[in-house]
């Protein structure tokens, strides 16, 4: 009994920390145009593709063993499919140019919030599975 206990409180945690890695990327994209407003000189580093490029396969690694195990826990693919469609937009949004001007960081954002929604009806199914 203490064994499954264990790993119901494992997958809730792998949700925390990918709803933190989501918010770290929210204030990334917004702390990108604030500082790109007050110094250009900035943006260069932060819009640098190599950034996002890690953050999106952290995101999906992530998301894919939280999300992934929390339909084998509880067995409610929603939650899985709402974070895997704000992977998708969020893979979307990289392929739109890093320059400002078309709704890039806005499409990633959307994609991230998706993404946190997801990994957090995945934390609440994975608790009323005890």
């Amino acid at each position: 009994m203490a064994a499954s206990t264990s790993r119901v409180r494992r997958v809730p945690g792998l949700d925390r920390l990918a709803i933190g890695l989501s918010g770290l990327c929210v204030v990334h994209c917004l702390a990108t145009s604030v500082l790109l407003a007050l110094m250009s000189a900035a943006g260069g580093l932060l819009l640098d593709p190599h950034i996002h490029e890690v953050g999106l396969v952290m995101a999906i690694a992530l998301g894919a063993v939280a999300l992934g195990r929390g339909v084998v826990r509880h067995g409610e693919a929603v939650p899985a499919a709402v974070g895997a469609f704000g992977l998708g937009v969020m893979a979307g949004a990289m392929q739109l140019p890093h320059d400002g001007s078309n709704g890039e960081a806005l499409w990633t954002i959307v994609g991230v919030a998706l993404l946190a929604v997801g990994h957090e009806m995945n934390r609440r199914a994975s608790l009323r599975a005890c």
